[in-house]
Parts: C-alpha cells; structure tokens; sequence
C-alpha cells in the first residue's frame, strides 16, 4: 500500500489545516490507519490513529481536542483537520498504515506501522 500525503504549508499561529494522506489501494475495514510528526533531530512522534471501520481513535495529549483524524473508506483518504495550530507544531507530516490490531499505547509506536508516506512539512509561524 502506498500512502501520499498532502496539504502541508505555512500557517500562521492560531490557523488551521487539513492534511490528506491518499492510500493506493482499498485496504481492509480492520485497517489501522494514524498521523505521526517529527521535527530535526528529535524522534518520530505519534499524534493521532483511528481504524478504518471507526473505531480505535486515539490523540496525543500534546493535540487533543485541536486535532481531528477521519477517513473516507471509498475515497481511499485519510485526514488530519488541525486547529488552533501553535510553533509547537511545526513538523513534517507522516501518514502510516498496517494490517495489524492495537490498543493503547501500541498504535503510538512507530515500529507497529508498516506503511509509511514521505511526509508533508507543515510550519506554522508565530
């Protein structure tokens, strides 16, 4: 499965975007699809999952309730609507994929994904 991600830019503080991540193939409802970030020098982050079937959504305390992940089953999409955006956030941007089930602080390591787009630099200025 590919994934492409999109719709990263610059923002000003305060702003809002949506991220798109386009997946290459229909994958199963049993999918668990998430966002991660990572900045220079520091390790990938996770900031958000959730199944494509609509269960297992999760947020990193850092983005909870600024953060909306949601998927479009027949479009093959996956989105991450951000608000209140701060400097904090800027990051580029990673969508990831895998066939496997998680709950808990499984779905936040980065080794559990086997799926990963090139990412998309969101900066958000202040």
């Amino acid at each position: 499965v590919l994934l492409v991600e999109s719709g990263g830019e610059l923002v000003q503080a305060g702003g809002s975007l949506r991220l798109s991540c386009a997946a290459s193939e229909r994958t199963a409802t049993s999918y668990t699809m998430a966002w991660f970030r990572q900045t220079p020098g520091k390790e990938r982050e996770f900031v958000a999952t959730f199944r494509w079937r609509g269960d297992g959504v999760q947020y990193a305390d850092s983005v909870k309730g600024r953060f909306t992940i949601s998927g479009d089953d027949a479009k093959r999409m996956v989105y991450l609507q951000m608000n209140s955006l701060t400097p904090e956030d800027t990051a580029l941007y990673y969508c990831a994929g895998t066939q496997g089930y998680c709950s808990g602080y499984a779905c936040y390591r980065v080794a559990f994904y086997d799926y990963w787009g090139q990412g998309t630099q969101v900066t958000v200025s202040s």
